[in-house]
């Protein structure tokens, strides 16, 4: 700014070069300082403290397309002592939220502070859906179970909450998953086979929940051009957000998405999804949008979105877990011992029986490393409208109605204040409490030093903290499924497989993730990580009861 200032004055002085216009650099020199001005003055005494960018109102927008998630991120952890800032941006405000007990109080507030009015046209950038249907999803969003959004919900959350339709969902999953490791065990014949562990690991996920969901004819069950059409419309997400002529500007990802579109608008056409072997919560999906007016088309976009929900983050973090299980031995050997205690020998011979009830609760360390795999690869954001002038932390902050508040997940899931000085280097046992810590007292009993997982974060973490799963009102629905899907996965894997370095060195390497993109879901690694997959010499073929 003082540079700026100087030449400013030089203008004025008549200093300047006389092949330089001195009236257009007055000019400009006086709006940048006027913008500047602006995009530094609060609309609220109380209005959280402002960053200010050398870009006025440009600057946060420029940062998050070329450096994705890494750009908020970075300006969270360079301002440890602000729990919540403003970023200036056009005609509106961004407030970024990085302080635990400061996201409660914006979860607890979500009658003024709302998720739902920014879905329709979210989904009408992300989806293509047709103004008809953008406004079908706008009526009835301000009423609690109301309209077509409201209708949804209230189907996903009644099928994934607890209770015994999540559990056969769950069992489903697990066998699909389980059948799809069988036939690649079957297909390499005990040979073993050099892989990209991502791609290994999402074509299994791609094609057993496919059909979970969609039965055996499925759009993706069609070939590999379809999967591979999904997964190019997941990787062009952030292109197709921005919305700015998807068509030339994301083309890759909204070639992949009309594909997908038109296969389920024919899927849906032929009454597939009345199928025996599609599950209850599709079918009611599909019914709620036929009664609140979507075409088939636009149905068939919504079904894109979950799909897209029910594999991107099982995927990749399964993928993540793999590979922190089997870069360390030890670990990997305790995580197997587990998972082996989970098996009983009651089967057909040659098989066991994987009880994945005993999965979740007797599998301490196993679902210690998900939940660390999951805060080192989630840098999601919750995102909310300010519908009215809200006031946080007892009126120390005040929110101004039209702004969006962005709780950063990245900022608190690499916090050192919050999960110590070593946040960002891989530690399940932060997750993790013996018997003795959990009494709270010095007294031996039998089994004290045996692991138990937190159930929710706990050792003085505050249970905002963790932001996998988002929080509050738009706390993910299918958490539980996802969770118990992961598990019965990755422990089928444990049990029939051996994972080692593709180049013969015994030492898998872990890459840092690809922050650079837009953290809509767990970030995939910078680069391919390969490895040889083999069958274990005495592995059983596992059923998933």
């Amino acid at each position: 700014m003082d540079a700026l200032r100087d030449t400013l004055r030089d203008a004025l002085s008549g200093s300047l070069p006389t092949s330089f216009p001195t009236s257009t650099v007055v000019l400009i020199l006086t709006l940048y300082l006027l913008l500047h001005h602006l995009q530094s003055s609060p609309h609220h005494p109380g209005e959280p403290p402002i960053l200010p960018s050398r870009l006025p109102f440009l600057g946060p927008l420029v940062g998050m397309a070329l450096q994705g998630g890494r750009y908020l991120k970075h300006l969270g952890l360079s301002h440890p002592h602000l729990p919540i800032f403003t970023l200036p941006v056009p005609f509106s405000r961004l407030y970024i939220v990085t302080d635990p007990s400061l996201a409660m109080a914006v979860q607890r507030a979500s009658k003024t502070l709302d998720f739902t009015p920014l879905v329709p046209d979210i989904t009408r950038r992300v989806l293509g859906l047709d103004e008809e249907a953008v406004e079908v999803m706008r009526r009835g969003e301000g009423e609690d179970g109301g309209g077509f959004l409201g209708g949804v919900r209230s189907v996903v959350y009644g099928a994934l909450g607890q209770g015994r339709e999540l559990e056969d969902l769950s069992l489903r999953a697990g066998r699909e998953l389980s059948c799809e490791v069988a036939t690649w065990v079957q297909k390499v014949d005990g040979k073993g086979e050099t892989v990209d562990l991502l791609i290994w690991v999402r074509h299994f996920v791609a094609q057993g929940t496919g059909r979970l969901l969609y039965g055996r004819d499925n759009p993706l069950a069609s070939g590999q051009e379809m999967e591979d059409a999904f997964w190019d419309f997941d990787h062009g997400l952030g292109g197709l957000l921005a919305g700015v002529f998807p068509g030339w500007t994301a083309r890759k990802a909204w070639r992949g998405r009309e594909k997908l579109a038109a296969a389920f608008e024919e899927w849906i056409r032929d009454g597939r999804y009345r199928e025996e072997d599609v599950p209850d919560i599709v079918k009611q999906r599909i019914r709620i949008a036929e009664e609140h007016g979507f075409s088939t088309a636009a149905a068939a976009r919504s079904e894109v979105s979950f799909l897209f929900a029910g594999i991107v983050n099982t995927a990749t973090t399964t993928f993540w877990t793999l590979l922190q299980i089997f870069a360390r031995a030890g670990l990997r050997d305790v995580v197997r011992g587990e998972v082996e205690r989970c098996v009983s020998e009651d089967g057909a011979e040659g098989e066991g029986r994987l009880s994945l009830e005993k999965l979740k609760t007797d599998c301490p360390v196993l679902l210690a490393v998900v939940r660390e795999c999951l805060r080192l690869g989630s840098d999601t954001y919750s995102v909310r409208l300010v519908k009215t002038d809200t006031e946080l932390a007892g009126g120390r902050y005040m929110l101004k109605v039209g702004s969006v508040v962005q709780i950063a997940g990245g900022v608190m899931h690499a916090d050192q204040t919050i999960w110590g000085d070593n946040a960002d280097l891989f530690d399940h046992t932060r997750f993790l409490t013996t018997a003795r810590e959990a009494n709270g007292n010095g007294h031996r009993s039998e089994g004290e030093n045996r692991p138990k997982v937190q159930q929710s974060v706990s050792g003085g973490v505050h249970p905002a903290a963790f932001r996998a799963f988002g929080g509050g009102k738009t706390l993910c629905p299918g958490r539980h499924f996802a969770i118990n899907e992961i598990l019965a996965f990755l422990a089928v894997i444990v049990l029939t497989l051996d994972i080692e370095a593709a180049d013969g060195s015994g030492k898998i390497k872990i890459p840092r993730k690809n922050d650079s993109v837009l953290p809509v879901h767990v970030l995939e690694p910078v680069e391919p990580v390969k490895v040889m997959v083999r069958r274990r010499e005495d592995a059983r073929k596992i059923t998933v009861v």
